[in-house]
């Protein structure tokens, strides 16, 4: 899973992606000078787990967040339709917004969430416009279009055009047929509202947008807090009234977001969580371990790790009768321990 930060000039970004990168992620480089941190998921369960199997290895969940290149020759509209572009191969975006004075500058932190989100709405208008026209010249030339594809598509046509995201009509947003289009305003967004080193406030705006959550992040004391050692950092947080990393918070709000849950695996020796989206069945999460697990899925055989914390041991769940074995359409809980059974 990734998310991408986006947001207009100066809003704090790479101070954001620095508080991210620097309390448990590792930050590295690729070819573009796009930034990317893989930050590992803090979940007890994993060394619970640990303890009752005793294995060789721990792995907790990751999640990526990637901070997009600035075009260094570009500016304005232009810089700001750069990071956009790249962002849209990410699951959700995290929106920067700035609330602190800069450059002489006052704040208007819900006018620059307006800017970039009416940029947003005009990009997935021109990729829904497009294909519309693909789909109308491809009918002239005899070829029927998908009749479901082309109602979604001009459904998108007409949110967008009224100005709306597609976020703020989950179903549309959620569609599968529309996912290759990666339209920037379907991403499901936390918006960061990055104040002064004083300010805990979260600002009041006239309209709040559809479906989005607010954070408010001190950005700039958060950077520093990733540079700390874990007993200054305990002490500044304490001094400034943080309860929380900036890291945890925007975990949790990531998980929030992508309506993700975890489960669990035991397998040579290591015992590993997984992050899976709410709602996807045994035969996926199989996917997600291995795809060979997937291509010769026969069976999982699942128990709850609240029975297992509950009981104590693999055996005493067993003979409680609390281990269960299910087809692919089961619906993986958080939580499930499963052991997939294959044949390739």
């Amino acid at each position: 899973m990734k998310l991408g930060l986006i947001g207009l000039p100066q809003s704090g970004k790479s101070t954001i992606f620095s508080a991210i990168a620097g309390a448990r992620g590792e930050e590295k480089t690729s070819r573009s000078d796009q930034l990317i941190t893989t930050v590992k998921v803090p979940d007890e369960r994993v060394e619970f787990l640990a303890k009752i199997y005793k294995p060789k290895k721990s792995t907790y969940a990751h999640i990526e967040y990637l901070l997009p290149a600035q075009a260094p020759s570009a500016a304005g509209a232009k810089a700001e339709n750069a990071v956009l572009t790249q962002a849209r191969i990410c699951d959700a975006l995290i929106h920067v917004i700035r609330n602190f004075t800069a450059g002489g500058l006052e704040p208007d932190s819900e006018a620059d969430f307006r800017k970039t989100e009416e940029e947003m709405i005009l990009s997935d208008l021109v990729v829904a416009e497009k294909r519309i026209e693909r789909m109308e010249l491809d009918g002239k030339r005899g070829k029927k279009p998908d009749e479901e594809e082309h109602a979604l598509i001009n459904a998108c046509r007409e949110m967008l055009e009224a100005g709306d995201p597609l976020r703020a009509n989950p179903e549309l947003a959620a569609a599968p047929v529309l996912r290759g289009f990666t339209f920037l305003s379907a991403k499901p967004q936390l918006v960061i509202i990055n104040n002064d080193d004083e300010d805990e406030t979260l600002p009041e705006w006239k309209r709040n947008p559809p479906n989005v959550e607010k954070l408010v992040v001190r950005g700039r004391l958060e950077k520093d807090i990733g540079t700390m050692t874990p007993e200054e950092a305990k002490e500044f947080m304490e001094a400034y009234h943080i309860q929380d990393s900036v890291l945890d918070r925007v975990i949790k709000s990531s998980f929030r977001l992508l309506s993700l849950i975890s489960f669990f695996t035991v397998l040579n020796e290591e015992v590993r969580a997984w992050p899976l989206r709410q709602g996807l069945p045994a035969l996926e999460a199989a996917g997600t371990v291995h795809t060979d697990m997937k291509k010769g899925f026969i069976r999982a055989e699942v128990l709850s790790f609240d029975h297992l914390k509950q009981y104590g041991s693999v055996h005493e769940v067993k003979q409680k009768g609390l281990v269960h074995l299910e087809g692919k359409e089961y619906v993986v809980k958080d939580g499930d321990i499963i052991q997939f059974r294959f044949n390739i």
